[in-house]
């Protein structure tokens, strides 16, 4: 009989960018790397926990939305390994979610008008817009040397250091960064008993 499957946690928002936290959607669980979205409920629920609300009738369910948000990991992904490694890339991927942005004048109200530059028809398409706008400003204007993978071997996350010192190692002190001062705490110690 095997092992019943871990459940897996529920993704974290702590890189201090949406895609950044868009990649963080996969990470290491009992040493493997694993999707934690996995149908368009974990995909709306991560939406709103960012801030990006689908609104309107979106097609919850059909896996179009799912679907779109894991393809627009990948391209973004693919973008910033590049992109830390001073390599050129094809951005033709993420630039076909971009290209469904398309701002929009929008007077519904009577006072002033307001400009949406992610004007579209369905929510997914907007939802995904933000996402991939957040993603290019990123990689265009993001200071790079602060965009970093958490320290801890075991761990896959990815933050943007916006800490004063900008010496941030661990994607969560509550996290990695305690483990590892209990790690060195009891080394310590082992060491000082021998």
């Amino acid at each position: 009989m095997t092992a019943a499957l871990t459940e897996l946690p529920i993704p974290l928002v702590l890189a201090d960018h949406p895609a950044l936290d868009l990649l963080n959607t996969q990470m290491m669980v009992d040493g493997q790397r694993r999707d934690l979205l996995n149908s368009d409920a974990d995909a709306t629920e991560w939406l709103d926990r960012i801030g990006i609300e689908l609104q309107g009738e979106a097609a919850i369910g059909d896996g179009q939305l799912l679907g779109q948000l894991r393809a627009l990991r990948e391209c973004f992904e693919v973008l910033l390994v590049a992109r830390r490694e001073k390599r050129v890339a094809d951005p033709a991927a993420l630039n076909a979610f971009l290209l469904r942005a398309v701002p929009q004048l929008v007077w519904e109200e009577a006072g002033a008008p307001v400009l949406d530059r992610f004007r579209q028809s369905d929510a997914v398409s907007q939802c995904l817009a933000r996402l991939a706008f957040a993603a290019a400003e990123l990689l265009a204007d993001g200071d790079f040397n602060l965009v970093r993978k958490c320290e801890s071997a075991d761990c896959s996350l990815m933050f943007y250091d916006r800490t004063k010192s900008h010496k941030r190692r661990w994607c969560s002190m509550a996290l990695c960064g305690n483990r590892h001062k209990v790690a060195e705490f009891r080394k310590r110690r082992q060491s000082a008993g021998d």
